[in-house]
């Protein structure tokens, strides 16, 4: 209906195929969603330029598939632009900027690069506390994150900590059911 009515090169338009692109992924059609995602990119890159955040949504969306389908530079590069443009158009303390910082992490993670992996993920947790405070789900998630990074590090003791925290967030957000 959106295509018929807005026709193939409107924000609207490309906010479906987004949609399309994410519901594709949840189902496994990883190649689908990556074609969903691509379309979107396009025609938010025409309409609305490349610094646009809704924009940098859809390298970031992208940026996920290639993780999901194993082509981890691939996905690096498309998170890496998501960033970018995050920090051009939300500056560093937004939560977007720490949601990119967060996935860049973990396809480093995926990639060996740990001590960089370690980094990203602590650079989102740095933005989630000072913007949604720590009790809150995002700050829990870059806590786990950090502590499966540190678990790969070998560095144990720590990863214990990290993930001893994220679950008191989660138990004190979310109750223990």
């Amino acid at each position: 209906i959106k295509l018929k009515v807005h026709g193939p090169q409107h924000p609207d338009t490309a906010t479906s195929h987004g949609n399309i692109g994410s519901v594709l992924g949840r189902l496994g059609k990883f190649e689908d969603a990556l074609e969903a995602h691509q379309k979107a990119l396009a025609i938010k890159l025409k309409v609305l330029g490349p610094k646009h955040p809704d924009t940098a949504t859809s390298h970031n969306n992208i940026g996920s598939v290639l993780e999901s389908l194993g082509k981890f530079e691939d996905a690096l590069e498309a998170l890496q632009k998501a960033l970018a443009i995050r920090l051009k158009v939300h500056g560093p303390q937004h939560p977007d900027t720490a949601t990119s910082h967060g996935n860049i992490g973990s396809v480093l993670e995926s990639l060996g690069k740990f001590e960089d992996a370690l980094e990203a993920h602590q650079k989102a947790l740095a933005i989630y506390l000072k913007v949604h405070g720590p009790q809150h789900p995002d700050t829990a998630t870059s806590h786990n994150n950090i502590g499966l990074v540190l678990e790969r590090l070998g560095k144990f003791e720590d990863a214990l900590e990290a993930h001893q925290e994220a679950l008191a967030i989660k138990l004190k957000v979310h109750g223990p059911q």
